[in-house]
């Protein structure tokens, strides 16, 4: 279960945030949470999480490990501050900061020499849903940003499908429609490293999840885990999504 808390919580807000969530979550070992925290917060979320199973990641990275590239972070510097994992290829970033899967698997690749474990996004627009044009969409961008990958480097990353119109919106897809496209996407893995390494892949669904509507999610057997948004930045909340793991 995986918190995406975008541009949200102040130094402060993260301290206190963990000192309510920790408590609440302790115990629940039937799955990994973990939390992205912005850039400037990763360290703070390092030292309130220390000694428990709670997992610290960042939103983005730059594909370079050093140079002149003003305002960016590379792998090896989030992780030197204790970050784990980092997600590459939301929705915001392709859409805000025209992210191509080309920039995807760059980042992957670096987050990986990094050491890190890289959550890849993928998902389709309102309009190529109601195109018909889903299946095609994430064809595309497995086949841009993640069938560059080796096997021993596909077999260290998750997948994360996030239709951009559940996103933020309050509109949430159906258990059923989200596993259709895990489905699609397991297969892609399957024609391009093996069904071994599509069976183990672990692939999250994000958009509008919340409390009311994880348990129905969690019972597909193709859907792995959540990326969650908004209903991440309250700790009650998202206690209530990890347990439903």
């Amino acid at each position: 279960m995986a918190a995406n808390w975008k541009m949200y919580k102040t130094a402060q807000q993260t301290t206190a945030f963990f000192e309510r969530f920790r408590p609440l979550v302790q115990g629940a070992d039937s799955c990994e949470a973990v939390i992205f925290p912005t850039t400037l917060c990763v360290g703070q979320a390092v030292a309130a999480t220390a000694g428990t199973n709670i997992q610290i990641g960042g939103q983005n990275i730059y594909w370079g490990k050093e140079g002149a590239f003003t305002g960016e972070v590379s792998g090896e510097m989030l992780h030197s501050a204790g970050a784990t994992w980092v997600l590459i290829g939301h929705s915001e970033r392709r859409q805000y900061f025209h992210e191509t899967d080309s920039d995807v698997l760059k980042k992957t690749q670096s987050a990986l020499d990094a050491g890190l474990s890289p959550i890849v996004c993928v998902g389709e627009r309102l309009e190529e849903r109601k195109g018909g044009k889903t299946a095609e969409v994430l064809v595309k961008q497995f086949a841009g940003g993640l069938a560059g990958l080796t096997e021993e480097q596909f077999a260290k990353i998750a997948v994360a499908y996030e239709p951009v119109w559940a996103i933020g919106t309050g509109l949430t897809a159906t258990p059923e429609i989200a596993a259709e496209a895990h489905k699609s996407l397991r297969g892609e893995a399957q024609k391009r490293f093996g069904e071994e390494a599509a069976r183990q892949l672990r692939i999250l669904y994000g958009g509008s999840v919340k409390p009311d509507n994880v348990d129905g999610l969690m019972k597909e057997a193709e859907i792995d885990g959540a990326l969650v948004g908004g209903a991440s930045l309250d700790p009650e909340s998202f206690a209530r999504i990890v347990k439903a793991a």
